[in-house]
């Protein structure tokens, strides 16, 4: 199993149509004994209950600092280690660019760039002593594009940022053992999107990907599995495009 022992921590992973769940799945498939971290709202004990014996689901939020240092003191405490961080959560908002006010600018950067920030911050002493430690930040296919398919401008940026940050991250934490990467899905079919893209506009963005199909949250599981596992061991900063051909550059 490629991650036989790892104590896997993965934000915003208790929906259960999610990329983070399908994320947990897998990891709890490959060995990795994983904590769920999400709002109270959505039950990440229940969702971590769903994996089987031996995973946590923590109430965390991602946009408050004592929040994710709490929940990092928590893991550390039952398991004594963190070797993978999965900073998925996120939100989207479909915004043109004049309609997008302060309160949706400061939602969508703070869930996703804010909260990617912290919990990083949260875990990365614990890796540093460790000398060892993968994470992995879900981006987006619309920061490299220039805008997706639902999400407004805000998001793009908000996604954008993630990888501004986690380059510079690997770039400053790789000497002491530690990985980041990113993953930029395109189109994934989650309850975040369901039903919200009528069927002739779905056409035209088949025909744009030569896959010929929108995304499964299992498609991008397996690359976060992939880049939290050794098989992965020499990469750090790199963006593992995961949109069946949407963007290729």
């Amino acid at each position: 199993m490629l991650l036989n022992d790892k104590v896997a921590v993965i934000t915003g992973g208790a929906g259960l149509n999610g990329l983070g769940f399908a994320t947990a799945r897998q990891m709890a498939a490959h060995g990795a004994r994983v904590v769920i971290l999400d709002l109270e709202r959505a039950a990440p004990a229940a969702a971590a209950a769903t994996l089987g014996a031996g995973h946590v689901g923590l109430v965390a939020d991602v946009t408050d600092k004592a929040s994710c240092d709490s929940a990092a003191r928590a893991v550390l405490k039952q398991f004594g280690r963190i070797d993978i961080l999965v900073n998925n959560a996120g939100i989207t908002q479909p915004r043109k660019t004049l309609d997008i006010t302060g309160a949706d600018y400061d939602a969508v950067l703070d869930v996703s760039l804010r909260g990617t920030l912290y919990m990083s911050q949260a875990v990365l002493p614990a890796m540093r002593e460790q000398k060892s430690g993968a994470i992995c930040c879900v981006s987006s296919v619309s920061a490299q594009r220039g805008g997706g398919i639902l999400g407004g401008p805000h998001y793009s940026a908000a996604k954008a940022g993630v990888l501004g940050l986690a380059r510079a991250m690997a770039r400053e934490y790789g000497i002491d053992g530690i990985r980041v990467n990113c993953v930029t899905p395109g189109l994934i079919a989650t309850d975040i999107n369901k039903g919200l893209i009528p069927e002739d506009r779905m056409k035209g963005i088949l025909e744009q990907i030569p896959l010929n199909r929108i995304g499964e949250p299992n498609d991008v599981a397996g690359c976060l599995v992939f880049l939290a596992s050794d098989l992965a061991k020499y990469l750090t900063g790199v963006t593992l495009d995961v949109n069946g051909g949407m963007l290729i550059h």
